[in-house]
Order: structure tokens, then sequence, then C-alpha cells
């Protein structure tokens, strides 16, 4: 499983590095254009004319990329999809393997080992499972195609440096069908800006070296504004009575208060109760619960979606050695598509749900809260059929 378009990579990009060639069209006319801008931009143009001439466009590229329906699960069920105990063991076992990169990461970026097995675990398995899609032509595919070109369209730049580099085959290279790389799934900008020779050989190499793979990754993390040596999610018990309008990411207090509030950590003191923290139940009031400490924020800048980043931040407290969750009794949600109907009501009621997409996102989660306070029931940020009836 890949990971979604990170939303800070147009960030790390120079404006004067994104291009703007046309989108759709002649696929062919399309490669040219890229080529004449790369030459424009400074590329040498026979390296620019071998690594454009043999790519193609990939018809299951956009079909993987239409079709990501495990993120409409909620997070009990796609928890315990991704989620074995065969991950937990194997990553508890590379933690031993590694033990000496680990603790490099964790005395000079501040990354948690947890944090980077979760990842390293639910992209490729632990590198077994790291993606056969031909990453320039995933990159060109999704860059011709008009759905996102602006966030594509420079992947396709950075893999040409890459190529002229050496680091970079446009024949044999092969990942994700979104064009990321290697066992932590790193795009060709991301290893631009913050990809590390943790081996020592002189090559940044994330399909084969597991310290560069590591390393590379915490690499990002820190980019994209992790807060070294602090924790990133608790589970917590809530009492009945809470005022469950507080509640949600954008609704954060300091621990000590949520404490004082009567919310009570689950197997241990709370992580931080100095540090700002926001109570998210992702599977509303009656679900679990979970404070979401600053670090959280940062897994959405490695991917988009609620239910992936929540499960991956909960699977590195799981490998460092946190209980199971306690699952609760949720109300029933929504089905993907009374989700999209849910999401047409909100935006007609003028809410911005991030798009009509069958998925409960934050956008959408927020959104819900809001109806919910209005409608006079409980503001947890779960859709029930309840809810969608009384839309």
């Amino acid at each position: 499983m890949h990971r979604l378009a990170a939303l800070a990579l147009l960030a790390l990009i120079p404006a004067s590095a994104r291009a703007e060639i046309p989108c759709g069209g002649s696929f062919s006319e399309f490669r040219a254009a890229m080529q004449a801008e790369a030459i424009a931009r400074g590329h040498d143009p026979a390296a620019a004319e071998r690594f454009f001439g043999g790519l193609r466009q990939d018809p299951k590229v956009l079909q993987r990329d239409r079709a990501q329906g495990i993120f409409q699960l909620p997070f009990i069920d796609f928890s315990r999809r991704v989620i074995s105990q065969n991950r937990i063991q194997n990553g508890r076992a590379n933690l031993k393997t590694y033990a000496p990169i680990f603790e490099r990461i964790e005395r000079e970026q501040g990354v948690s080992p947890g944090v980077l097995l979760a990842f390293w675990a639910l992209e490729t398995d632990y590198g077994a499972v790291q993606g056969n899609f031909n990453t320039a032509n995933a990159l060109m595919t999704l860059s011709h195609d008009c759905r996102r070109p602006e966030l594509f369209q420079p992947q396709v730049f950075a893999a040409l440096t890459l190529y002229e580099r050496g680091d970079f085959d446009p024949a044999s290279v092969t990942g994700a069908w979104a064009g990321e790389i290697g066992m932590v799934q790193m795009l060709p900008g991301d290893i631009l800006e913050n990809g590390v020779d943790g081996d020592g050989d002189g090559h940044v190499s994330l399909k084969t070296s597991v310290p560069d793979a590591l390393m590379s990754g915490a690499a990002m993390l820190r980019a994209l504004g992790w807060r070294p040596n602090e924790p990133w999610l608790q589970e917590v018990t809530v009492p009945a009575g809470l005022d469950w309008a507080l509640t949600g990411l954008d609704h954060p207090r300091l621990a000590a208060d949520w404490a004082a509030l009567g919310v009570t950590p689950r197997g241990g003191p709370l992580a931080a109760p100095g540090l700002p923290a926001a109570l998210i139940l992702p599977q509303g009031k009656d679900g679990p619960a979970f404070l979401a400490y600053p670090n959280f924020n940062i897994y959405f800048e490695w991917n988009q979606s609620f239910t992936y980043v929540l499960t991956a931040a909960y699977f590195a407290t799981r490998l460092e050695g946190a209980q199971i969750y306690d699952a609760g009794n949720p109300a029933p949600g929504l089905s993907g598509e009374q989700i999209q109907a849910l999401q047409r009501k909100l935006v007609e009621r003028g809410h911005d749900v991030g798009g009509i997409d069958g998925i409960l996102g934050e956008k959408t989660r927020e959104a819900v809260q809001a109806e919910q306070l209005r409608l006079g029931m409980p503001a947890d940020a779960w859709p029930t059929p309840a809810m969608l009836n009384a839309l």
C-alpha cells in the first residue's frame, strides 16, 4: 500500500522548478513539450532526450488513481486490516536488527523508532512490496492527466535530475503507482530534498539500503516540521458527559486541561501534560479516543487520509509497547455512497468538505460536527444514518 500525494510536496519544490506544461491532449506532444521544458531549465539536452525518449503512458496508473476505496473504511476496520500480529513481530525484529540506525536517527533527528517502523510496514511491508510500476512512466502519466498535474510534473524533472546524477534509471526503476520509490515510498522531489546516504556508499538507494531509507524518511519528517523527541498520539478514555463539541483536530488545548475535564490516558500517565493536544474520536463518542499532540499533524504532510494517518500513528505506539486500543461500541456509520450523499448536503449548506469522494476526511468531519451542533445532536464528528436523515 502506498501513500497518497503529500500535501507539502509543492512547498518543497521551488516555484521556478514547477512545470506548467498544459495537461491532456496528445501524449507524444506532451512528452516533447516536457523534454523541451527540461532543456530550457538547464538540463543536458542529450540526457533529456535519453530520459524522455522511452517514456510511455500507463493506463493502469490512472485506474489505480481513481480507485482508492480502502480509504473509505472507518478507522477500526482499516486498522485491523493493516495492523497484523505478523507486522508487529516483524517490526520489533527489525528494531533489534537495525538498532544502531534507529538509535542514530533518534539521537540526530529526534524521530522515535516506532514512527519510522510503522511507515516502513504500512508502505512496503518492511521493503518486501515496493511496487512494480515503472516510476518514470507513472510520473509522466499523472503529469499528463489533468487531475493533479501541478503535483506530478515537478516530480518528472526531479527524476531527471536524479538520472543525471546516476541515481535513477527511467527504464528499470519501479515503485508505487503514484511514483514513490523505495522502502518508505518517497517521490523524486522528496529524495532530492531529503535523501540521506545512510550507509556511506556515495548513493541514496531507498530501494535496497535500509539505512538510506530510514534516515531519509526521518529527514523528510523533520523537514515537514516534526518536533524532536515529542509524542504524537496517546490513547485515552473519555467521560460520558464531556462536551463533544470540544473534540476534533481544530480544537486543541493543553493535555493537562483535558485531564482536568476527566480525559484519562490508558496504560500510563499523560505523555506530555504541557503540550497542546486535540481529542480525536475517529468513530464518535462511543468508539476509540486519542489525544493527538502537535507531531500528529505532521502525518498529514506525509499522507492526506485521516484513516491512514491515525492508523500509522497508532501503529507506531503499538510498536513501542502500547496496548491494543479499546474499540468501544461505536454507532453504525455510513457507506461510501452515503458519505458522498452527506458531502453533497454539506456542500449545499456552504461547507468545504475537500471534495465529494466518499471519504470521511478531516474537512468532512469538521463540517459534520458543525451540523451536529446545529441539529442538537452530540457533536462528535461521527456521521450516522440518523444524522444523514436529519439533513
